[in-house]
């Protein structure tokens, strides 16, 4: 099985993890944000912003990726692979209780979006919670250091890295199956984690790759 990209901290593979993921071993931490069956990815869709947000709208393409959740087996077998899981849109899936969920406050003020996202985690934590701004032109970080954005429904790396430090020192190996623009292998290799990462759709593959291959970001020493 040969990788879409690798360096030595990032394995990015091109495919269904359905077919790739049993042959892959077990991770620390499965950290990932999985279709939440909305249509995210058609282009009537793409990036609509409103009020003080308001930007051109981002022509992500259109695709059938977001048509549907994965099925409760993918679910489950994606939980199976590694000893702690956090899953982006936990309340978008049927999942075993939980009182270790994270919340990511997006702090968008009064508009029609969501205030906040949910991640469910077996991690046994209490709930948590992080503020930063996502909203069009009302990021958290500006100029320089503002995040691109490749992917209708991508988070920031700050809120990934925070959900890899809130699993712990212990999470070393981190896998993520529905891997997109690869925000999560980005937070891993910024953090000195390895990650692996599996994505269907190549122009993605390929912006990950991009992504994977720009410098590290230094989170000091």
């Amino acid at each position: 099985m040969k990788p879409y990209y690798q360096d030595t901290a990032v394995t990015i593979y091109h495919g269904d993890c359905v077919e790739i993921l049993p042959a892959l071993g077990r991770f620390d931490l499965l950290l990932t944000d999985p279709p939440y069956g909305i249509d995210a990815a058609a282009n009537k869709r793409a990036n609509r912003q409103h009020g003080k947000a308001a930007a051109p709208s981002r022509d992500y393409g259109c695709s059938d990726w977001d048509k549907s959740t994965p099925s409760p087996e993918i679910i489950n077998m994606a939980i199976a692979s590694a000893r702690n899981a956090i899953i982006w849109g936990g309340n978008y899936f049927v999942l075993p209780p939980s009182r270790g969920w994270l919340v990511w406050d997006k702090d968008n003020g009064d508009n029609g979006y969501a205030d906040c996202e949910l991640a469910w985690s077996n991690l046994g934590t209490a709930v948590r919670r992080k503020r930063f701004r996502w909203m069009g032109m009302l990021q958290e970080k500006a100029g320089k250091e503002k995040e691109p954005r490749f992917h209708p429904t991508q988070k920031p790396v700050d809120v990934m890295t925070w959900a890899i430090s809130v699993a712990g020192d212990c999470c070393k190996t981190i896998v993520d199956p529905f891997a997109g623009s690869g925000t999560t292998g980005r937070a891993a290799k910024d953090m000195r984690r390895t990650a692996t990462l599996i994505e269907r759709e190549e122009r993605y593959c390929e912006i990950a790759a991009m992504r994977m291959a720009q410098e590290t970001l230094s989170l000091g020493d």
